[in-house]
């Protein structure tokens, strides 16, 4: 029995109940809950002053607080986690919700990367909270490459593979870049490249490099190199991060000091730091997890939840995951089946197209 089931038996039904109805009030209205609300709430009828003692044995147990004096109890993170592993009820996905994430799979087209944009959207939208997806790796087989100059200190990359996947990256290209060293980069790669995948690409290229310096000039030569290093993206098994619908929280959150401890999360997210972690709270089993506040450390300054799933590929190795970034107040029961289900179509999509 886990320490929630333990924590729950040992309660009398009259504790139970005063805490299932405290937090379910909290997910549902963010507000604390007083004991003369619970008065009118209860199955059986009991005074105010029988649940201000229960409420203030529950908050001895760690599992409620007063945020003010007299005004009420919400739930602490170890009362919602209590309640997540003990007490939730996860409804089933109704067909509003099934419907707009099926939506954002219509008409698919060639770019996954674009659908796995439509999805998280989708998701985002849904939940009314923020949406990560962690897209796969591509590992087929590069079919060409190509330079633009968007401007004198950025670049873009774009990347076509065999299966017709096409991937478009901005980076920051050496100084002195110009039209023509680009062409001569990229007609170089494209010579190199065909059937390589982007994992093999870097040992090609450095080997390359190295049997036909003295036919590249030192610009276009950088540009190799950097442009070899970036898409390579060594170290680092994910290719990206998909973040959509940030305001959502940043609307949901009135403190200023909230505001600014999410602006750091998204800002680490977006850098892709502990992008690999992320991935790895998933990988102690299949379905859905959830983490509370602190008890992962991307959150544990913004105070917020993570509802995450893993996807898998037709091997069944996990490549990706989706998850839901919200306040604690989150409707778990609602958000864990839309978790859940978008996790099981992307890992369709993925293996439908082969990828990983």
């Amino acid at each position: 029995m886990t320490d929630a089931g333990k924590l729950l038996e040992e309660m009398n039904d009259r504790s139970r109940e005063v805490f299932r109805r405290v937090v379910e009030s909290y997910l549902g209205t963010g507000d604390p809950v007083g004991s003369r609300t619970l008065t009118r709430e209860m199955s059986k009828k009991v005074s105010a002053a029988t649940i201000r003692n229960v409420m203030q044995d529950l908050e001895y147990l760690g599992l409620l607080n007063s945020p003010h004096i007299s005004a009420g109890r919400v739930p602490t993170e170890l009362g919602l986690r209590l309640f997540v592993d003990g007490l939730l009820e996860v409804r089933d996905l109704t067909d509003e919700d099934r419907d707009a994430i099926d939506g954002s799979l219509a008409s698919p087209g060639p770019d996954t990367s674009d659908i796995l944009d439509r999805v998280g959207s989708a998701l985002s939208g849904a939940t009314h909270g923020a949406s990560l997806v962690l897209a796969p790796k591509q590992e087929a087989p590069i079919k060409h490459i190509e330079f633009v100059s968007l401007a004198a200190d950025r670049a873009l990359v774009v990347l076509v593979f065999a299966n017709g996947h096409v991937e478009n990256r901005v980076f920051t290209p050496p100084p002195g870049q110009t039209p023509s060293s680009m062409r001569e980069a990229a007609n170089f790669l494209n010579s190199i490249v065909d059937g390589h995948t982007l994992s093999e690409l870097g040992s090609v290229i450095t080997r390359e490099i190295g049997l036909h310096r003295q036919e590249l000039d030192t610009l276009a030569r950088d540009l190799v190199e950097l442009g070899g290093a970036y898409w390579e993206d060594e170290g680092a098994p994910y290719e990206r991060l998909i973040v959509r619908g940030r305001a959502n929280l940043l609307e949901d959150s009135a403190e200023e000091g909230d505001l600014e401890r999410i602006r750091s999360l998204f800002d680490d997210l977006e850098r892709k730091r502990d992008i690999a972690e992320f991935l790895e709270l998933t990988e102690t089993g299949e379905g859905v997890r959830v983490f509370i506040g602190s008890e992962n450390k991307l959150f544990s300054l913004s105070g917020s939840s993570l509802v995450v799933s893993p996807y898998m590929n037709a091997d069944r190795k996990i490549v990706g995951a989706v998850g839901v970034i919200g306040p604690t107040r989150l409707n778990y029961g609602r958000i864990v089946p839309i978790v859940d289900y978008t996790a099981q179509l992307v890992g369709r999509l993925i293996s439908d197209r082969g990828q990983s």
